[in-house]
C-alpha cells in the first residue's frame, strides 16, 4: 500500500518533523494526504480525496475501526488542545468505531467520541462531541460540548451550551444506521486490502472468469442490474424496496381478488426475508406472477409491528406500478404515520365518504391516532370558525367510518373535515376536507405530491382558496405553504437531478426565512427557476420534535 504521507514541515512552533504512524491493518487510500503526527489505529479506513494535516495543530488520533470518507478535511489550530481518552493532549481526537462521512470538516481543537457519526458536510470546530452522538448533514458544532448520545438534526447550528444541552437523544434506529455504516466500511477496508494482494484477488478473478452465461453477461453483472432494474417492477417500487431495506424494515406483501377487495380481505404472500435488494425484487416479482389478475400491495413493518409505506403495486389489469412516485416519507411525531399511502378501495359501501377517506381513517387508526370531525357553513368557513361533531371514541375502522358518515348526514350543505390527533404530543397530524357545501364527497388524498388535489387545511381553518397568487405554484402548493406557516413549522426545499433521483440523493437549498405567505411563495418560485429540469420538493419541519412533517414533490423534470 503506497500512501501519500509526509513529515510535518519545520515551523516556528514545531521542528520535530513528525510523520504519520499507520497501523498495519489500516487502509489509507493512495489518493489521500496525511501530514505530520497523525496516529491511525487498527482497522481504520481512510478514503480517497481525504486530507489529514497535522502541520499546525498536532497530534491527531483516529481510533480503531473508524472510517474517514471521501473529501473529509481534518486540521487544527496551533493553539488549543483537547484531552483524549488516554488522558494525553491532542489537537484532534477521534475515538473508535466513529464515522466521519463525505466532505465533513473536523477542525481542532476537537474531540469526537467513540461510536459517533458526523454527517455529510458537517463541521466540528473547537468542540467536544460525546460518545454515541449522531450528527446529520450540513450541521455546525462550535464552541460547545455535546453530551453523549445526542442527536443533531440536519442543518442545525449549535454554538451555545444551552442549545447543546437541549438536544434530543439518539434513537435505536439511528444507532443501527451508524453501526451499519461502520460495518460497510470495514467490508470496504478488507476489500481494498484484498485488491492490493495478488494472492487474495487472483482466485476472485478466476471465479468471475468462469461465471459468464451464454449471452456474455456475468452473474455479477446480473446481480448489479437487478439492483436498479426489473422486468415487472417500476423504478418507484424498486426505490421503495431499497428505502425499506436501508431503514431496517421488514418487507411484507399481500394479495386480494376483485370480489374481496371491497371488503379488505387481503391474504399474505410468501414471507420475504431478503439478504439483498436483488433477492427482495425476485421475491416480489414471484408474488406478482403467482397472483396475476389480482391486487398486490407492498408494505414495510417496523419494530413495533406497525405498517409503513403501504402501496398497491399491481391491479387486476396486471399493470405493476405504484399509484404515486415513491419518496422517503415525512415522519410524524411518533414516526408511524405514512403520509404516502395508497387507497385500497375498502370503503364503507355507503357512498357518503370516498374510498380514499376510508383508507385514510384506517391509516390513522393503525398509527395510534384519535379521529375527530368538524363542520362549518359557507359564511363561517372564511373566518375559520369550525365546530366539532360528536366525539368519536370508537377504535375499529367500521365504527369510526359510521361516525364520520353520521357527521356528514347531520351537516349536509356544509364543509366537513376529518381530523387526525396525536394524543401524546397533543397536536393535529391531519386536517382533510371530506365534504363541501355542494354535497360533493371530497377525495382525501394526502398531500404527498405537488400534482395531487389536496384538501388539507390549516389549523386556523383558513380557506383552501389561495389568497396569494403564483405563476409557478399551483393552489395546492400555495395552500400547503400557508398551512406550514400557520402551524409554526420551518420550511425548506430540496432538489435532485434525474440520475440521483433513483438513489434518493437530495440536496437542500437551506431553510426559507419568510415572515409572510408571499415571501415564502417568492422564495420557492426562485428555487424552481434555479433548478429547472430537476425534481424539487417542499419540506415542512417541526422545530420542536426536530422531525419532518411534510415532503411534497412540487416540480418534476
Amino acid at each position: 500500500m503506497v500512501v501519500r504521507s509526509t513529515a510535518a514541515p519545520p515551523t516556528p512552533w514545531s521542528r520535530n518533523l513528525a510523520e504519520p504512524d499507520i497501523h498495519e491493518t489500516a487502509f489509507v487510500h493512495k489518493f489521500s494526504n496525511l501530514i505530520g503526527d497523525v496516529r491511525i489505529g487498527a482497522n481504520v479506513i481512510v478514503a480517497p480525496g481525504t486530507t489529514i494535516r497535522a502541520d499546525e495543530g498536532t497530534p491527531f488520533y483516529l481510533g480503531e475501526n473508524t472510517n474517514v470518507q471521501d473529501g473529509v478535511v481534518i486540521h487544527g489550530l496551533e493553539q488549543g488542545r483537547v484531552v483524549g481518552d488516554d488522558q494525553d493532549k491532542y489537537s484532534v481526537w477521534i475515538g473508535k468505531n466513529a464515522c466521519i462521512t463525505h466532505m465533513a470538516l473536523i477542525h481542532g481543537p476537537a474531540y469526537v467520541g467513540d461510536n459517533s457519526f458526523i454527517g455529510f458536510r458537517s463541521t466540528v470546530f473547537n468542540a467536544r462531541v460525546g460518545a454515541g452522538c449522531i450528527v446529520m448533514m450540513h450541521a455546525l458544532i462550535q464552541d460547545v460540548e455535546i453530551p453523549a448520545g445526542k442527536y443533531i438534526p440536519s442543518g442545525a447550528i449549535i454554538t451555545t451550551q444551552q442549545q447543546a444541552d437541549r438536544l434530543p437523544d439518539v434513537q435505536d434506529r439511528d444507532k443501527e444506521f451508524a453501526h451499519h455504516v461502520v460495518g460497510i466500511n470495514q467490508a470496504l477496508r478488507a476489500g481494498y486490502l484484498c485488491a492490493e494482494d495478488i494472492k487474495c484477488i487472483a482466485p476472485i478473478r478466476d471465479e468471475i472468469g468462469k461465471s459468464y452465461t451464454g449471452n456474455g453477461i456475468t452473474v455479477l453483472e446480473l446481480e448489479r442490474s437487478s439492483e436498479v432494474a426489473s422486468n415487472s417492477l417500476g423504478a418507484q417500487t424498486i426505490e421503495q424496496l431499497r428505502y425499506l431495506l436501508q431503514q431496517g424494515y421488514k418487507i411484507g406483501t399481500e394479495h386480494v381478488d376483485q370480489r374481496r377487495f371491497r371488503t379488505g380481505s387481503w391474504t399474505s404472500c410468501q414471507p420475504i426475508e431478503p439478504k439483498s435488494l436483488g433477492e427482495a425484487i425476485a421475491s416480489l416479482e414471484s408474488c406478482l406472477r403467482d397472483h396475476t389478475g389480482e391486487y398486490v400491495r407492498l408494505f414495510g413493518i417496523d419494530k413495533g409491528r406497525r405498517r409503513v409505506l403501504e402501496t398497491i403495486i399491481q391491479r387486476p389489469d396486471g399493470e405493476a406500478k405504484p399509484a404515486t412516485t415513491f419518496k422517503a416519507p415525512a415522519s410524524s411525531s411518533n414516526g408511524s404515520y405514512n403520509s404516502n399511502y395508497n387507497s385500497n378501495g375498502n370503503g364503507s359501501g355507503s357512498g357518503k365518504i370516498s374510498n380514499e377517506t376510508a383508507e385514510q381513517i384506517r391509516q390513522l387508526l393503525a398509527g395510534g391516532y384519535k379521529i375527530g370531525t368538524e363542520h362549518v357553513d359557507e359564511r363561517r368557513f372564511r373566518t375559520g370558525s369550525w365546530s366539532s361533531c360528536k366525539p368519536i371514541e370508537a377504535t375499529s375502522a367500521n365504527a369510526v367510518i359510521s361516525a364520520v358518515e353520521e357527521c356528514i348526514d347531520n351537516h349536509q350543505g356544509e364543509y366537513v373535515r376529518l381530523i387526525g390527533i396525536d394524543t401524546k404530543a397533543k397536536r393535529r397530524v391531519l386536517e382533510s376536507i371530506i365534504q363541501r357545501p355542494n354535497g360533493q364527497v371530497a377525495s382525501s388524498s394526502s398531500a404527498s405530491s405537488g400534482s395531487q388535489k389536496s384538501s388539507f387545511t390549516s389549523s386556523s381553518g383558513s380557506s383552501s382558496t389561495a389568497t396569494a397568487t403564483s405563476t409557478r405554484l399551483n393552489s395546492e402548493v400555495v395552500d400547503q405553504l400557508r398551512q406550514l406557516l400557520a402551524g409554526g413549522y420551518k420550511i425548506s426545499v430540496e432538489h435532485v437531478d434525474q440520475r440521483r433521483f433513483r438513489t434518493g440523493s437530495w440536496t437542500s437549498t437551506g431553510q426559507i426565512q419568510a415572515s409572510s405567505e408571499r415571501e415564502a411563495i417568492a422564495a420557492v418560485e426562485g428555487i424552481l427557476g434555479e433548478y429547472q429540469g430537476e425534481y424539487v420538493r417542499l419540506i415542512g419541519i417541526d422545530p420542536k420534535a426536530k422531525r419532518r412533517v411534510l415532503e411534497t414533490i412540487i416540480q418534476r423534470p
